[in-house]
């Protein structure tokens, strides 16, 4: 099976090429703008004949989504996040119709959730930022396509290389910037929010569930940890891996978008009835991955 993985030198794609490339039968196919990958392909630029082309060199059995932006202005956010998704629809519709496509989505889509109500794929999406705008027009668009397609949802990711852009790995930076430093103060915002944190490693094994899964799957799966974890919680444990000895000072001079979304957990059990898909690595497993690889040099911490 040809399988090929768009953003594969990315977080989320680094992830789930490492995953496909233990099963049996896969050849996995790279596709972004890096070098590493073996092809050139640009969702936010190119062209829907040269994706087409590009398609058609690939001749995927399969394609996975990975690609896409969670930072920068709107516009950025949307040529990537949302013309990118169209682009590739109508270019797999050209060249690769019959192929499964894997879209990562975010749980951004949904917006604010209510407190102790794990929100389903039926819910509703209210998105608060351009980030969650953009994916929720991607994966209407997917899911509109009319090609074999899904839609994997996936809540905060964390685990070995999180971006900075993301609150783990960014915290992550930080203490490992500060670790040596008694009188060390990391001036962070509000902490009071609750999110839906999932591993790496989990969200990859779903995306190869769901793309070698036999018979149709539903439109949107959500793929997450299942339960909603205190983000105060989530910078104290980093800091007690660090053994990080000076001082969190938390405000609320802090992101209003966050402060908004106060609360996020998505229901996970239609993923499990239809991939027998639920995360199987803790919180704290994520955590001391994303710690160790943070080491200099490469190196890595051993996890308590």
């Amino acid at each position: 099976m040809r399988i090929l993985v768009l953003g594969s030198t990315g977080f989320l794609g680094g992830h789930v090429v490492e995953h496909l490339r233990t099963l049996p039968g896969v050849r996995v196919l790279g596709a972004g703008r890096s070098e590493a990958a073996e092809f050139d392909l640009d969702l936010a630029g190119d062209s829907v004949k040269r994706l087409a082309k590009t398609l058609e060199a690939a001749a995927p059995d399969a394609v996975i989504n990975c690609a896409g932006a969670t930072g920068g202005d709107p516009v950025t956010l949307a040529e990537v996040n949302s013309r990118g998704a169209a682009a590739l629809c109508a270019a797999m519709g050209l060249a690769a119709p019959v192929a499964r496509l894997v879209h990562l989505g975010s749980a951004a889509e949904y917006g604010p959730g209510v407190p102790d109500v794990p929100v389903t794929e039926s819910g509703p999406t209210c998105p608060l930022s351009p980030y969650g705008a953009t994916k929720l027009a991607a994966t209407l668009t997917v899911t509109a396509s009319g090609l074999d397609a899904v839609v994997l949802r996936v809540g905060n990711p964390v685990g070995a290389r999180a971006p900075l852009a993301g609150l783990p790995g960014r915290i992550a930076a930080l203490l490992r910037a500060a670790s040596d430093d008694s009188a060390a103060v990391l001036p962070l915002g509000d902490l009071s929010a609750y999110r839906d944190f999932v591993d790496a490693r989990d969200v990859a094994r779903a995306a190869g569930l769901a793309v070698t899964a036999e018979g149709s799957l539903p439109p949107v799966l959500n793929i997450g940890g299942g339960q909603a974890v205190p983000v105060r919680s989530l910078v104290y444990r980093l800091a007690e891996l660090a053994d990080f000895r000076g001082r969190i000072e938390e405000s609320s001079d802090g992101s209003a978008r966050s402060a908004a979304v106060s609360w996020q957990c998505s229901d996970i059990s239609l993923a499990g009835s239809a991939l027998d898909w639920r995360p199987v690595h803790s919180l704290d497993a994520s955590l001391a991955d994303l710690w160790a690889a943070t080491a200099p040099h490469g190196g890595g911490d051993s996890a308590p």
